[in-house]
């Protein structure tokens, strides 16, 4: 039996905290078991309150940040807590869906990938219509990363990223980002290395900022 941790980093997620939990609760893939750590930044909209209440009845790992420190930081302690064979990002938002685990993960179960990327451009997956230049940002940004790393990914700033457990004790100690550069941070240690990259399509279903989605220009310091 494989161990997959599912990390989710969460900052103002009332509506949709435990709708995400539901979701992920209800996975099951064949030979593997689940570690659902979630990780609050320090939330202010209640979302706080409603993993205090939730810690008394689950056994997930729940972790509270003293202060706002960022989603990048957020990911670096939970995929240091982690204790799966296996590891994947998991945004509170409802924007990705839990049932493509088993997609994400087939390679890695496999031994053909140390790393898996869930691209939102590749295959024939639904996807919601929304930001023009969101799109092109999202390009724009993988095309640069693709510069520096050689790479030739389609989606560097998805959140569905897997990783085996000897790719986090690789790059864990080196994860520095406090905030969402800690996506091109991840593909830049990720090829310094040398690992087995492969891309999956997965679905996407975005939000507008009117639904709640956070990140801009501004936030991608």
């Amino acid at each position: 039996m494989k161990t997959l941790s599912v990390i989710i980093p969460v900052y103002n997620e009332r509506a949709t905290i435990q709708k995400i939990l539901a979701a992920v609760e209800r996975q099951s893939i064949s030979g593997v078991s689940f570690e659902i750590i979630i990780i609050d930044d320090c939330s202010t909209d209640g979302t706080r309150e409603i993993l205090k209440e939730l810690e008394k009845t689950r056994r997930h790992r729940i972790f509270l940040q003293e202060k706002n420190q960022g989603k990048g930081a957020a990911v670096r302690l939970g995929l240091s807590k982690s204790t799966g064979d296996f590891a994947i990002i998991q945004d509170a938002d409802m924007e990705y869906n839990p049932e493509e685990y088993g997609t994400m993960i087939q390679p890695l179960l496999s031994g053909e990938a140390d790393v898996v990327f869930g691209s939102r451009f590749a295959g024939g997956k639904p996807h919601r219509v929304l930001f023009f230049w969101h799109y092109v940002g999202n390009r724009t940004l993988t095309a640069l990363s693709n510069m520096f790393t050689n790479l030739n990914l389609s989606d560097m700033e998805t959140c569905y990223k897997a990783f085996t457990k000897q790719v986090l004790q690789k790059i864990v100690p080196e994860l520095r980002s406090n905030r969402f550069g800690i996506e091109p941070e991840i593909t830049a240690r990720v090829a310094k290395h040398r690992f087995r990259i492969y891309e999956v399509g997965i679905s996407y279903f975005g939000r507008t900022y009117e639904e709640g989605k956070k990140i801009g220009w501004k936030e991608r310091k």
